[in-house]
């Protein structure tokens, strides 16, 4: 077969095994830790899974670690420094672009590509002049020297995805170009430190439109290649598509690509299409992305199929990697002590996947041309009744049976403040410390409180507060068959935020009632409507980690029908607004454009196959927690959903403009105030924000289809700062129907 293998890293977690990163920011943070024992322990854990990578057998390790963002950490090291920053130094002013610092607001944060992950964009202007300092960075790779000798590899995040993930006037290409130089002298600076060999992430080559980049990212590699030091150009979360017949011509001595793409997706990953059809240059080694990185399974025979039609497609020099980076991955699933067998035995976290890279490429150098086979996914969703995706009636003709409204109508989102009393109890529940009936005591006097403080507030439509929930996926799948919970399976978010996703691991089925018990506690205490609250099946599956042996389509499909009997159990108990979730709607979506439709139809199906039992006088809402749906308004339309609330305060009512341009017909709420923000607004303020969207023109200023809301649910704010705030919401809305009368 090849006439090389070799094994691969290019990017592992570095939260440490319990926390160790988490703990020692927010301590250092708290004032409680200092810098100096801050830096040791990311040195340290740095140190450590380099030593793991190289235990496992990986010949190549890239230099992975960064203390909160590996975005940040290149902003910081080439010198991008957004004006306001400029006063401050080192550290200091690394955590204050991450957080803020006294007036001085952090960087934005957005969704790392389509993943979970989220990092600091970088902020460009026509005046961003690079002024960029090495000592970090060459210290962590003279530290992988010392710890794993010629196997380190530095990682470099390339000056095209720096600058294309940043936003701001300037012209890109000429910032760039103005980045070269610096990188170029980074690389002599790596060359003389004996390095063999550097990775240069590239990931924004997978985008939609990725050829605008041809000419910038050739003069930028052709250049850099001058330094005389192997490159190996990496990309990661899904194939590269259009660009692929020119950036395997570049002038590289590897090329790094995604076999994976997102498990079980509509629109599998291209790659080895892209090779079998086009061939792969015989002066390159290819690094073969087909261990997945976003998967927590272990393989279970694709990897040695894909390397045997990389065989057969006459592949001549091939390393084996992950498909990612293997940061979005929990570390060492063997930190799992009350999981069955039948399920760790099939899971792979990101030190399995070592052993997983080490073992293919010792396979694939055994291999020969030959028969290779790749597994098929399975769809059992083809045989349900398309009666299961529809309502009775037309909005139109439901509307009228549905809740009687004033005009603008108040509400909340659904949660309420998660206080210390109810977490202690929920927790001392958990751990067998609290009794059943003392817990449901302590919930129903949460619930009690909710209520009638409600009530007080002349709010229209209730909610019972969801004291019993710690978070809004979990709570279900504990609910359900086919989901379960690991101890130790966090990956990083963002900075220290980590969370832990459920692992979906066989078919999802509901064990009995999930919400029925404390909607109906709290319908009994009061005449007026209380929501039922769920969490929507997209949602539930896109903050999970999902089965591979079938499609993402037909999970969703199986939450949702799970969920369909909850929505008819709750309306047997006298439910007669459902709000079913779905701020994850549009994290789904593939990075290609041209590939959205099939999942945007799945997704809209499993909405309205969880709904559409509902009789025409309930009334379903439902939740999306981003502003920029502007560009699948026809896919939200479709969910058919009663009433649409949005997150909309920071936005300058670009939602509510989009929907009132595209005509939208059915009820919505968008957000009055900012949940986000411990500030209590007034109740002038939001009253502008009401007549902000009569400005719009949605629903050509029908008052009892607007309701009025917060942005978001309201757990994470205080009792102190959520009651004065309702207060100032209804007042709002009472002026504006007083306004309509005069």
């Amino acid at each position: 077969m090849a006439q090389s293998i070799s094994s691969t890293t290019i990017g592992f977690p570095r939260i440490g095994k319990n926390r160790e990163a988490k703990k020692a920011l927010e301590s250092y943070w708290k004032g409680d830790n200092s810098l100096e024992s801050l830096q040791k322990t990311f040195s340290d854990l740095q140190v450590e899974a380099w030593q793991l990578q190289k235990s496992a057998g990986i010949q190549l390790i890239g230099l992975d670690g960064t203390m909160y963002d590996q975005i940040l950490d290149w902003v910081h090291t080439m010198g991008i420094i957004p004006p306001r920053f400029a006063g401050l130094e080192g550290v200091q002013r690394y955590f204050a672009m991450a957080r803020g610092f006294e007036d001085k607001l952090a960087m934005d944060m957005s969704k790392f590509f389509d993943t979970n992950y989220h990092y600091l964009v970088p902020e460009l202007d026509e005046l961003s002049e690079p002024k960029p300092n090495f000592d970090w960075f060459l210290a962590k790779v003279e530290a992988g020297i010392k710890t794993v000798g010629e196997a380190a590899v530095p990682i470099l995040v390339g000056p095209n995805t720096l600058i294309g993930l940043g936003k701001g006037k300037a012209d890109k290409a000429a910032l760039v170009k103005k980045l070269v130089p610096h990188y170029k002298t980074l690389l002599e600076k790596l060359k003389g430190l004996g390095v063999k060999e550097v990775q240069l992430h590239e990931p924004i080559l997978v985008t939609p439109g990725a050829n605008k980049y041809q000419a910038s990212v050739t003069e930028s590699v052709t250049e850099l290649t001058k330094v005389g030091l192997p490159i190996n150009l990496v990309t990661y979360y899904d194939d590269i598509g259009e660009t692929y017949s020119w950036v395997v011509k570049l002038p590289v001595q590897a090329v790094t690509l995604d076999f994976a793409g997102v498990p079980g997706s509509a629109v599998p990953c291209a790659t080895l299409d892209l090779i079998q059809k086009h061939g792969f240059p015989s002066d390159k080694r290819l690094n073969a992305g087909i261990i997945d990185g976003r998967s927590v399974w272990a393989d279970t025979g694709v990897a040695s199929a894909i390397v045997g039609n990389l065989v057969n497609a006459g592949v001549k020099s091939l390393g084996i990697t992950s498909s990612t980076t293997l940061q979005h991955l929990p570390i060492d699933k063997s930190l799992e002590k009350k999981l069955p067998e039948h399920i760790t035995g099939r899971l792979a976290f990101a030190v399995q996947k070592l052993d997983e890279i080490v073992q293919t490429a010792q396979m694939a150098a055994k291999l020969s041309p030959g028969d290779a086979k790749l597994p098929t996914v399975g769809n059992p969703v083809a045989n349900l009744d398309k009666g299961l995706f529809s309502r009775p009636s037309t909005f139109k003709e439901r509307r009228s049976s549905q809740i009687k409204t004033r005009a603008f109508p108040t509400t909340t989102i659904g949660s309420f403040p998660q206080t210390t009393e109810i977490r202690r109890a929920r927790l001392a529940h958990k751990n067998g410390k609290l009794s059943d009936s003392e817990y449901e005591k302590q919930v129903n006097e949460y619930m009690q409180f909710a209520i009638k403080e409600q009530e007080k507030l002349d709010i229209d439509v209730l909610v019972h507060g969801e004291p019993e929930r710690s978070d809004m996926v979990e709570y279900f799948g504990q609910k359900l068959d086919g989901f379960c919970f690991t101890e130790h399976g966090w990956v990083q978010s963002y900075g220290s935020r980590y969370v832990r996703p459920p692992v979906i691991y066989g078919d999802v089925k509901r064990q009995s009632a999930m919400t029925v018990k404390e909607f109906k506690y709290a319908q009994d205490l009061t005449k007026r409507p209380v929501k039922g609250m769920l969490t929507g099946p997209v949602t539930i599956l896109n903050w999970s980690f999902p089965r591979k042996d079938i499609t993402r389509q037909a999970q969703a499909f199986q939450i949702a029908l799970a969920l369909r009997e909850e929505v008819a159990d709750l309306e047997k108990a006298g439910c007669r607004v459902i709000q079913v979730d779905e701020p994850a709607l549009r994290e789904g979506l593939p990075l290609k454009t041209d590939r959205w439709q099939p999942y945007l139809a799945w997704a809209v199906e499993a909405f309205r196959l969880s709904t559409a039992v509902a009789q025409n006088h309930t009334q379903i809402v439902t939740h999306l927690c981003y502003s920029d749906f502007a560009d699948i308004l026809e896919a939200i339309d479709g969910l058919d959903a009663d009433v649409l609330t949005i997150e909309n305060s920071r936005s300058g009512n670009e939602m509510v403009t989009a929907l009132a341009e595209y005509k939208y017909s059915r009820d919505i709420g968008p957000g009055v105030y900012d949940v986000h923000s411990p500030i209590v607004p007034t109740a002038k303020f939001m009253g502008d924000k009401i007549k902000s969207f009569m400005d719009t023109g949605i629903l050509a200023g029908n008052a009892e289809y607007i309701w009025v809301n917060p942005d978001c649910g309201l757990k994470t704010r205080e009792w102190k700062q959520v009651l004065p705030s309702l207060e100032n919401m209804v007042s709002a809305a009472s002026n504006m129907r007083q306004s309509l009368k005069a």
